[in-house]
């Protein structure tokens, strides 16, 4: 599959979640949250720490996703990467966005394995959906 295909599979979920998801407004796991809020959107925050981020009630992991939420992205250090990877395969997450600097190899082998949909090339969601501060 070819990444443009592989992007358009991952947008057609009818909510994302992202792993990741920070309170702080300078940092990617804020932006990409922002980033589906910008594109009319529905998205979940997984923060075990925070109660709200930009108004919208977070989870604490993976597995308390709702059920129509397909497409997770994941803003997380790679070693924290294989664990939000392994709990997505668990919770039957069918797409995968490694946001660079997320990206593990090991996480990405078994993702794939188990045939989910894995971007995890250094393509950014922000640049594909046209991010803008504001």
């Amino acid at each position: 599959m070819k990444i443009d295909e592989q992007i358009a599979r991952f947008l057609a979920s009818e909510a994302f979640g992202v792993a990741g998801a920070s309170t702080n407004r300078d940092k990617y796991g804020n932006k990409v949250l922002r980033c589906y809020q910008q594109g009319g959107r529905r998205v979940i925050p997984i923060n075990p720490r925070a109660g709200q981020i930009e108004g919208v009630d977070c989870v604490a992991s993976v597995a308390e996703l709702p059920d129509n939420v397909q497409s997770l992205s994941i803003i997380t250090p790679p070693a924290i990467t294989e664990t939000v990877v392994d709990q997505a395969i668990a919770r039957g997450i069918q797409n995968l966005w490694m946001q660079p600097g997320a990206q593990s190899a090991p996480a990405i082998a078994r993702a794939q394995q188990k045939g989910l949909n894995v971007i995890a090339d250094g393509s950014c969601l922000l640049v594909v959906l046209g991010y803008h501060e504001g």
